[in-house]
């Protein structure tokens, strides 16, 4: 079956399936709406957490941003696995034990505040809306490619999807949507591994083919793609960092901080009955989490060793990389190359005339490098590849099955939708539970407040859909973004509430206003109000990464450290908190006997 027809079948069936789900397991009462119900058993949940937590940022960008900076990508995996560890673990049993709905509902009632719940809510908005933004954008991404759309379209097409089956199904319907989206997301992703390793290395195991000896030869698959990097005037893949260290421990520490305050993951711990159950779905969502996660880093080798491979026939042969024959003839160019061309994401420009592609990097410091190049007559890098492309380009660029590479189409929009439903269930809960009827009109009826959390869910919709047309950064970067924000206004004031008894509303106000503002400042200095393009003021920050060099990506954490700092400040020089409050955070730190959600 032609490549086009079958992407069509695999897409459109894996469509109807999670609308088919939708209807079946639609909401009929708040409780369905919000916590699917609170029974649902702890084996779904994990593969439905997995599902929701492994974003386009996960399936699409990661294993590109890791083929593209090597051990420098290591701050993605770091960060997000030993942020939900700590979620997991550290968090979830006792957000379980509370009982409520939502994390602004566990905030206002934490620091009996409604000002303090509004707050949580405005933070969650932020964080929430600006993760959306990278599930658009790969959405976008994924179908402009495999749809023959614009990528405009597909965001158009994406918005519709999900708008369907969350607004009908809401947390019931999501529940079981993500878990036929985490079996497509995740033969998506290890299939393709499988067939590429044993390609490569003559290992099926792509976790243990990235240790293993390139085909053919002595030499292993990491030193043969250090080699030809280094040779080609990129830093070595095994070696290379991103930026200095404190970079790198600062962007680790955000991801961390951020994946434990995202509102959309905890709130899956309230879909279960017990405390018990909830530690069941965490571990058991650690183990399908894990199936993607240690396949990235080969995944993201392999596809860039390929890709070389491609562009130069050298790679793979042994010959030199500079020789006039080694570089491909651009009208001979492999297919996959001229199908991604039109997305807009692989670009070619023809420097030197000869009507051949140099990839190298021009930018080099390497003299040998540069006078090699000199000598071809390369006259710069003529290959542009964008980070986001590469894990659906991957089969296409192994030149495996057309139902391989539809699976994948398919396995991509699982990912960014399954998360992008989960994001709008939160921000719905956000504005009809805890803004609406937390704090405006608490009398509300259940049948108006389902339609207030349908309502904010389709703006919520919209407003993604519009930022996504034009993201601030590729989808990691963006998604990046989200888990900073999370991490830097949410984070501490969930931790403080759990963890310490003396902690008052006064102090917790302040905490996440000074840590959202910080971390907002910065983020819109280098990205623009709102994300907005030309509206940046880096001056107003001492310059590109004018605080201690550090990224707009990883100021979280630092923002984080402002929440905190703050929130004992103010905490000091206010009252303590009532003792009915001292000793509900007392009973919390137990987490046992959990009965059913309450506040609905």
């Amino acid at each position: 079956m032609e490549l086009q027809t079958i992407t069509y079948v695999v897409v459109g069936m894996s469509f109807a399936l999670y609308l088919g789900i939708a209807f079946w397991a639609r909401a009929g009462s708040t409780s369905e709406f919000y916590v699917a119900g609170g029974d649902v058993n702890p084996v779904v949940n994990g593969m439905a957490t997995a599902a929701d937590w492994m974003s386009a940022a996960s399936f699409i960008s990661m294993a590109g941003l890791i083929a593209n900076m090597g051990y420098g990508g290591a701050v993605f995996l770091m960060g997000w696995t030993g942020g939900y560890v700590l979620l997991a673990m550290l968090l979830a049993p006792y957000l379980r034990k509370f009982g409520k709905f939502t994390v602004p509902e566990f905030i206002g009632d934490r620091f009996y505040s409604k000002t303090a719940r509004t707050i949580a809510v405005v933070c969650l908005l932020v964080a929430s809306i600006t993760y959306i933004i990278g599930q658009m954008t790969g959405v976008g991404v994924a179908f402009s490619r495999f749809l023959g759309v614009t990528k405009e379209m597909g965001i158009y097409i994406g918005m519709g999807i999900v708008f369907a089956y969350a607004v009908f199904g809401g947390m019931k319907g999501i529940t079981y949507t993500q878990v036929a989206q985490y079996c497509v997301l995740i033969l998506a992703y290890t299939v393709p591994a499988v067939f590429i390793s044993l390609n490569l290395t003559g290992n099926p195991f792509p976790q243990l083919g990235l240790g293993s000896n390139f085909a053919g030869g002595d030499v292993s698959l990491l030193a043969k793609l250090d080699q030809v990097v280094t040779d080609l005037g990129f830093a070595e893949y095994t070696t290379n960092s991103r930026g200095d260290m404190l970079n790198m421990f600062m962007y680790t520490v955000s991801l961390m901080i951020g994946t434990a305050g995202l509102p959309h993951v905890i709130v899956r711990f309230f879909t279960v009955r017990r405390v018990s159950d909830a530690r069941k779905s965490a571990g058991w969502a650690l183990v399908f989490i894990a199936l993607l996660y240690t396949t990235a880093p080969a995944v993201g080798a392999m596809a860039r060793l390929n890709l070389h491979a491609t562009v130069n026939t050298a790679v793979k042969s042994g010959g030199d990389l500079f020789a006039e024959e080694s570089s491909i003839v651009y009208e001979q160019r492999p297919d996959w190359m001229k199908r991604w061309e039109v997305t807009g994401l692989l670009k070619f420009t023809d420097k030197n005339g000869d009507g051949r592609i140099q990839y190298y990097n021009d930018a080099t410091k390497n003299e040998a490098v540069k006078a090699k190049a000199d000598a071809a007559g390369w006259q710069g890098n003529e290959l542009g590849v964008n980070a986001d492309i590469i894990v659906l380009a991957n089969p296409e660029i192994a030149l495996l099955p057309n139902w391989v590479i539809a699976l994948v189409a398919a396995g991509g929009l699982a990912a960014a939708l399954s998360t992008a439903a989960g994001l709008l269930m939160a921000i719905s809960s956000a504005v009809s539970h805890d803004l609406i009827k937390g704090v405006y009109n608490p009398e509300i009826s259940e049948k108006s407040e389902l339609l207030a959390g349908k309502v904010s869910m389709a703006v919520a919709v919209f407003v993604a859909g519009y930022l996504g047309l034009n993201p601030p950064g590729f989808a990691a970067g963006t998604v990046a973004l989200a888990f900073g924000i999370a991490g830097s206004s949410l984070f501490p004031a969930i931790l403080m509430g759990i963890f310490s008894k003396t902690m008052n509303s006064e102090g917790a106000i302040a905490g996440m206003v000074a840590g959202l503002t910080t971390t907002l400042v910065y983020v819109f200095a280098h990205k623009g109000i709102l994300f907005i393009k030309g509206t940046e003021f880096v001056d107003f920050v001492g310059g590109n990464n004018g605080w201690f060099g550090i990224e707009p990506n990883a100021i979280g954490t630092i923002g984080a450290i402002v929440n905190f700092v703050v929130a004992y400040a103010v905490c000091k020089m206010t009252s303590p908190p009532p003792v009915e409050v001292q000793e509900m955070v007392e009973s919390i730190r137990i987490p046992t006997g959990a009965g059913a959600a309450t506040g609905h």
